[in-house]
């Protein structure tokens, strides 16, 4: 980033190609829409080259980009709430699953059965991230598909780390409670232990 600051011709062209997958696959599970992820992927690099003059190395270079990220695709949704559109059926481009091109490629070895319990599965996981809200969502996305930790995350977000502990904490207990009756799709579930075991 200091060399795109700088104008080195080759600099933005090899930031793009390191970051831009991963920020199109950051915006499509929080946005749900593939072409809207890629155009606001193509933002967010546009925001930073406008702007690499002021850029200063105070954080790492990933977590100044998803803050920018985090901050188009949180007006995106709020744009999206004052003018709703149909979302787009899962098979096609859900951030979870895969294209159904993709899906026939993967799973052509697989029985039937198995192609659909992962498309409803896919489809389910897709739900329950939608049923999060926005900054639970946000947390949740940039802890499980980036990997980051309590501190990136508060940084991208504009919050503590203890906030954003408790973000993640009320977002995985939503998340487990929805996905309840799919964790054991392809295996026996566990005895009842405890009250359960009274209730049966």
């Amino acid at each position: 980033m200091l060399r795109v600051r700088d104008d080195d011709s080759t600099a933005f062209g090899e930031l793009v190609e390191r970051f831009q997958h991963r920020l199109v696959a950051v915006m499509h599970h929080l946005i749900g829409s593939a072409d809207e992820a890629e155009d606001l992927a193509q933002e967010v690099f546009l925001r930073v080259y406008r702007n690499r003059k002021k850029y200063t190395p105070k954080a790492k270079l990933s977590t100044w980009l998803f803050t920018i990220a985090n901050n188009l695709a949180l007006n995106a949704l709020r744009d999206r709430k004052r003018r709703p559109v149909l979302p787009l059926e899962i098979n096609e481009s859900g951030p979870i699953g895969t294209r159904s091109t993709e899906v026939k490629a993967s799973t052509r070895d697989q029985p039937p059965a198995h192609q659909l319990q992962q498309q409803e599965l896919a489809e389910v996981i897709r739900r329950s991230l939608d049923g999060l809200n926005e900054r639970q969502r946000v947390a949740i996305v940039l802890n499980k598909f980036e990997d980051m930790n309590y501190t990136d995350i508060a940084e991208v977000m504009g919050l503590t780390s203890k906030a954003v502990k408790s973000l993640l904490s009320r977002a995985r207990a939503k998340l487990r409670e929805a996905l309840q009756g799919y964790i054991y799709m392809d295996a026996e579930p566990p005895p009842p232990t405890g009250d359960d075991a009274d209730i049966e």
